[in-house]
């Protein structure tokens, strides 16, 4: 494994944004994480764990440690008993290629999840979800070196702690490193049409293929500015930059009251509503295409914060915050940013919450 200094990070995030990292390890062994993690330890250095890079802003004065950048590649698959069939990724295998390769062999269970940029190993943490479907309805294994006891650990799918874009990897951040992960799915089984868009494009009777609405969902997803495609002049983004908030019912009905209409919103599985991150920022009078500064808001998406070319982190960073503060004032509802925020200090992740 060969340690590099100076290592600028920004072609290694989707937002195109973030100064160097002052060493960086590109680990594609197990055995090469406990080095790079022995090396960091050994300067007293902080460390950083890098996939794809779809869900990080990165301060433009980079970071001051070891950032690891997982490369771990391989996928295995195999039968286990009926339909089941256990797929093994690596975590550093792209993600939009474990769905490709389930859809292609007909192995239902993560179609709804075609189009999202990032890796393998980032799909338990923040339990990727869409479409009226969450990963975590298919892991079973979570590997994962645990930095505390200096220990490889697996965790069913039970042990992950996940809930709505949570799970135990992204509470205790920077504890567990993730190396593989096991899906089951099912062969021949029947696309997931839970949401709207989905049951209006095939409307019951219908039987689409698995690749026929993997198809669709890119297709939703790039109207929506959510696909990263080359040439796009909006492509330099994470996604939705805020999660959707889960309120109270009393607050949801304090909302509606005051606003006199219906809101968007739907029931969350762990109790409480949740609402439209997207429909709030509008309201709050953030339109899309709207631009402050080097920074803009998709012209199809306003929940997408977007880098038009020469944007830094701060300018980002600006946006994001005169969006929350405005929402905050004028629904008292918090806005979690959906991407890891690595600002300041080395050791310190900034967060837009105020709570």
């Amino acid at each position: 494994m060969r340690i590099q200094e100076q290592v600028s990070l920004a072609p290694y995030t989707t937002f195109q944004i973030g100064g160097a990292a002052r060493w960086f390890a590109e680990v594609t062994t197990e055995r090469e994480i406990q080095e790079a993690l022995r090396f960091a330890k050994a300067r007293n250095l902080p460390y950083f764990i890098l996939g794809h890079g779809s869900n990080v802003l990165i301060s433009d004065h980079g970071f001051a440690g070891v950032v690891l950048h997982i490369s771990l590649k391989g996928i295995k698959e195999q039968e286990v008993e009926g339909n089941s069939v256990l797929i093994s990724a690596a975590a550093g295998e792209q993600w939009n290629t474990l769905v490709a390769s389930a859809v292609h062999a007909d192995l239902a269970g993560i179609e709804c999840l075609a189009g999202i940029p990032g890796t393998v190993g980032g799909s338990p943490v923040h339990n990727v979800g869409a479409f009226g479907q969450e990963v975590s309805s298919t892991i079973r294994t979570v590997r994962a070196y645990d930095t505390e006891t200096s220990e490889y650990i697996e965790f069913s799918g039970s042990e992950c702690g996940f809930a709505y874009r949570r799970s135990i990897f992204s509470q205790a951040r920077g504890r567990y490193i993730i190396t593989r992960v096991d899906y089951l799915l099912h062969r021949g089984g029947a696309p997931l049409l839970k949401q709207v868009e989905l049951r209006k494009i095939f409307p019951q009777g219908s039987q689409p293929t698995l690749a026929e609405v993997a198809d669709a969902v890119c297709a939703i997803r790039q109207t929506k500015g959510l696909m990263l495609v080359e040439g796009d002049p909006e492509r330099r983004n994470a996604g939705g930059f805020f999660n959707n908030p889960i309120v109270s019912e009393e607050q949801y009905e304090r909302i509606a009251q005051a606003r006199g209409t219906n809101v968007p919103h739907s029931a969350n599985e762990t109790g409480g509503v949740k609402l439209s991150a997207a429909w709030l920022i509008q309201q709050a009078g953030f339109m899309p295409g709207l631009r402050e500064g080097k920074a803009a808001i998709s012209t199809l998406n306003p929940l997408v914060l977007v880098n038009p070319g020469d944007a830094t982190a701060l300018d980002m960073i600006g946006l994001a915050e005169n969006i929350s503060g405005t929402v905050r004032l004028h629904f008292d509802v918090e806005l979690e940013p959906a991407p890891v925020l690595l600002m300041g200090h080395p050791q310190v992740q900034k967060t837009l919450s105020r709570r």
